[in-house]
């Protein structure tokens, strides 16, 4: 049998022909076909309907005909009823996600969180398969995190759990687009270590930093840390609201682990490094979690509604 998996993002979207059952030892790690779209931020949802529709006349044509599908959507998500119920970047609000995914394929759907979906990969699959109770922390473009628990996944009462980049870590602090102020987020995400780099060192959009390059991006900054005195101070403030953060989520939860995902894990050493450090300052009366980067990179949440899509079967 066969699944369609499909992550959709605020730029461009994933998907994978799975076979099912998408678990350990039973070819879950084995991937038929794999493609890549843009987001259609016009038509969003059509968009992800046509590319689900084209993964499964793939499925067709290799003579393996997709049995259920899976589909990881950003934003805020009632997963029960398979409702997109609200995501910015992409301008919608209440859609009935797994109705019209349903009705379009003509096979069952089941539809996640993508962070929350990324945790379930982890949990079944990636650094957090033998941690019991962890937290996956996504840092990329935002930040987001998955509570698990028993390897399975905490939504919260209404779908909102694991808003951690709007926990306000400097009260008073820079604007964020959420309209709170000193958010996580505004301070620690991939594109705002770029974007304070940017505006520190008065480096104008699409100009030249001291260092030579164009549109600075978040590694940049990190590799600069060293030498560059407005580097190093950006990434220290990232790392310090990082620590904050996930010592306060510490001291709540208790987490077995903390898994690290999205773009800024790429970092390895330079981000697990400093931030174990900081982390341990914090925690002064007890230990600290350790601190782990994903395994399956970027690839995680198309693995985790691979899983969903299998336990439809």
């Amino acid at each position: 049998m066969t699944v369609i998996a499909l992550d959709v993002g605020g730029t461009s979207m994933k998907a994978a022909l799975v076979p099912a059952p998408a678990e350990p030892g039973a070819g879950g790690e084995d991937v038929l076909a794999s493609e890549s779209w843009p987001t259609d931020r016009t038509d969003p949802v059509g968009g992800i309907l046509d590319f689900a529709a084209h993964m499964a006349a793939r499925a067709k044509a290799l003579g393996r005909p997709a049995r259920a599908a899976g589909i990881a959507i950003p934003g805020i998500v009632d997963e029960a009823s398979g409702t997109a119920v609200h995501a910015a970047n992409l301008n919608w609000r209440d859609v009935p996600m797994l109705h019209l995914a349903e009705e379009r394929l003509g096979i069952p759907v089941a539809v996640g969180h993508d962070v929350r979906t990324g945790g379930l990969a982890e949990a079944v699959l990636g650094a957090g398969r033998d941690a019991g109770d962890f937290v996956f922390v996504a840092i990329g473009t935002g930040i987001a995190a998955a509570l698990i628990l028993g390897g399975g996944t905490y939504p919260g009462v209404s779908g909102w759990s694991g808003e951690v980049g709007h926990i306000v870590v400097r009260p008073g602090g820079e604007d964020c687009a959420c309209g709170n102020r000193g958010c996580l987020e505004t301070y620690a995400s991939a594109a705002s270590i770029a974007r304070r780099y940017t505006a520190l060192a008065a480096v104008p959009a699409g100009h030249s930093t001291p260092n030579g390059s164009v549109n600075v991006r978040a590694e940049d900054v990190i590799a600069r840390a060293g030498t560059d005195e407005t580097a190093a101070r950006v990434w220290s403030e990232a790392l310090d609201c990082l620590a904050d953060s996930l010592a306060a989520t510490t001291l709540l939860l208790d987490p077995g682990l903390f898994v690290l995902g999205g773009g800024l894990a790429q970092a390895g050493p330079a981000l697990l490094e400093p931030l174990e450090a900081r982390l341990a300052e914090r925690l002064l009366f007890r230990p600290a979690p350790p601190l782990a980067v994903t395994r399956l990179g970027d690839r995680a949440a198309v693995h985790g509604a691979a899983i969903l899509a299998s336990r439809l079967l």
